[in-house]
């Protein structure tokens, strides 16, 4: 599968427009798919209707903490033409869900080096372990705005704005699911791994703005840049860094200040205890200056890569990425890795 590649630049707005404009047909099915495949996921169905308050919500808080995303998803219902607050929809999908009710197996599986990339380069490499089927949402934005001085690279599924990514100073952003805490409208953590993309030059101008953001759930942020390497768990609006210099995370807290506030159910917890010993037994084990291609036989290992069981409900790998910061390289797999091909998506020079 090709995965669809937009350039966008201008105001927020126009971004935005851009945005929609070009995704609005994908866009649109998607939110008549049971509304955007939450009532296939959700433990009872609601009606855009039921959600339009919490979606208000949502919609001024991140207006308060990020007004150019603000205006972003604006644009981006002009341009898709659906309503705004379809448009908020799609970037607090995740948050109107909750907690996963239903025993999963796996989700994201993130790790970060300084030295295991190409030639002993830094490197952050991950599996994107999804529920809903999300692989055929998958684009690849690339963002210029106004009056910025760097470039941005996102992985989006279904009109997001933030996910993964990296950067024209070589900032990468990846991201695990960790539960704990009470979920309310705030900034989606996907938002603000966007805004943060946006406006930091490196790892320690990253953690000093997300102090700063009320984000509205729990996530393990894992940030990598030439030089430095953190992983930053969220709960409940605290922040505990958990490692420096290399990192490997999965979906449980490793921080002692949160282990015991962890919600994730025990089949899951034992599906990401695996992947994490996994992962870090393949980095102990592989040479300090893996290829691309060799990072990418890592997240398709058996334990680390999570196959389709057939149930919608089930988090399985949609896609893998590896991210270069030094080359400002966005390497990705759409769907199951071990069975396509690997694309490629650069920083202009």
């Amino acid at each position: 599968m090709t995965v669809p590649f937009v350039r966008l630049s201008g105001t927020p707005s126009e971004v935005g427009f851009q945005h929609g404009a070009a995704r609005g047909d994908a866009l649109r099915r998607f939110i008549d798919d049971d509304l955007c495949r939450i009532n296939k996921l959700a433990p009872s169905p609601v009606t855009l209707a039921e959600l339009s308050p919490v979606l208000a919500d949502y919609s001024t808080a991140i207006a308060a903490a990020t007004p150019a995303l603000g205006q972003e998803i604006d644009g981006l219902a002009s341009g898709a033409g659906i309503a705004p607050e379809e448009a908020v929809l799609l970037q607090a999908r995740r948050e109107l869900i909750g907690y996963q009710k239903v025993p999963a197996r796996g989700d994201c599986t993130t790790y970060a080096s300084l030295t295991a990339g190409p030639s002993r380069s830094p490197v952050l490499a991950q599996t994107v372990d999804l529920n809903g089927n999300l692989d055929d949402q998958i684009a690849v934005l690339d963002i210029t705005l106004s009056r910025s001085p760097r470039e941005v690279l996102v992985l989006s599924f279904g009109g997001l704005l933030g996910y993964l990514g990296i950067n024209s100073d070589g900032l990468a952003i990846g991201l695990n699911l960790v539960l704990g805490g009470t979920w309310h409208p705030g900034l989606p953590p996907y938002l603000a791994i966007r805004h943060l993309l946006d406006n930091a030059s490196g790892v320690a101008e990253a953690l000093d703005i997300l102090a700063g953001l009320p984000l509205a759930s729990s996530r393990s942020l894992t940030l990598c840049d030439p030089t430095a390497v953190a992983c930053v768990e969220i709960l409940g609006g605290e922040l505990r860094v958990t490692a420096e210099g290399q990192s490997a995370h999965t979906n449980h807290y490793l921080h002692p200040d949160f282990v015991s506030a962890d919600e994730l159910n025990v089949f899951a917890r034992n599906s990401s205890l695996q992947r994490l010993k996994a992962v870090q037994t393949a980095l102990a084990q592989a040479p300090s200056d893996l290829d691309v291609e060799e990072h990418f036989g890592l997240l398709t290992q058996p334990a680390i890569c999570v196959g389709d069981t057939g149930d919608i409900r089930r988090e399985r790998t949609v896609a893998a990425a590896v991210m270069l910061p030094e080359r400002g390289e966005l390497h990705l797999r759409p769907g199951d890795p071990s069975r396509t091909s690997t694309q490629v998506f650069r920083i202009r020079p």
